[in-house]
């Protein structure tokens, strides 16, 4: 049984494109929400969601989690995984919804994940079918990079990173699009010089060439 996911909603009432964000742990979706604001003169056609994860954010009762995370909030490893295998689900509903209301197929939509949103949506996105237009993912990870990576589709991937990281680590990035890579992905990158945790202006604008360039390779 999937949980619905709330979210807000920003661009015109007919749109032929669309841009999902998925939040880090603890934050809410209209901490994403407002990268819309900037991205969104240059995607006119373009509606934005941004949903807030199903679960209450242990250490940030104010936030949400899309799974709980044992080191940092004293959870087990298989509450945490059971939890993530439950968002997939919810996040996979959610996405189906936006598709059917929009009136525009798969490979219209877009991801865009930052920190544990990240790692969701390079989770979520390769077990779609059909294949999406693509996914972006700021400061993540792959859940686990040591398990093969089993897709269904393989839409291309940016990977984007600060080299001053503190909280996932800026290696992360290298070991995602390697694996990413030999599994059969496009996989493109770039570095946020002197970012810690967080989005960057020249980061917000490669991530715009690429959905820019990902939408009208699919007009």
């Amino acid at each position: 049984m999937t949980r619905e996911l709330k979210s807000g909603r920003k661009g015109p009432q007919k749109a032929d494109t669309v841009v999902v964000f998925l939040h880090g742990y603890g934050a809410d979706g209209a901490d994403l929400l407002g990268l819309a604001d900037p991205l969104a003169p240059h995607l006119p056609r373009t509606a934005f969601y941004a949903p807030n994860a199903p679960e209450r954010c242990v250490n940030n009762p104010m936030g949400y989690q899309w799974f709980p995370i044992p080191w940092m909030d004293g959870s087990s490893e298989e509450q945490a995984k059971a939890s993530a295998a439950q968002s997939f689900q919810d996040i996979n509903a959610f996405l189906d919804k936006i598709l059917v209301d929009e009136g525009i197929p798969a490979d219209r939509l877009a991801l865009v994940g930052f920190s544990q949103g990240t790692m969701m949506a390079l989770s979520v996105a390769p077990q779609r079918e059909p294949e999406i237009a693509g996914v972006v993912g700021f400061s993540g990870r792959l859940i686990d990079p040591e398990q093969p990576i089993n897709a269904k589709t393989k839409p291309p991937i940016l990977l984007i990173h600060g080299d001053e990281d503190p909280v996932v680590p800026f290696d992360s990035m290298g070991i995602a699009g390697e694996a990413l890579q030999n599994a059969g992905f496009t996989v493109y990158g770039h570095v946020m010089k002197g970012t810690g945790h967080g989005i960057s202006p020249d980061g917000l604008s490669v991530a715009l060439a690429f959905l820019k360039e990902r939408f009208s390779a699919r007009s």
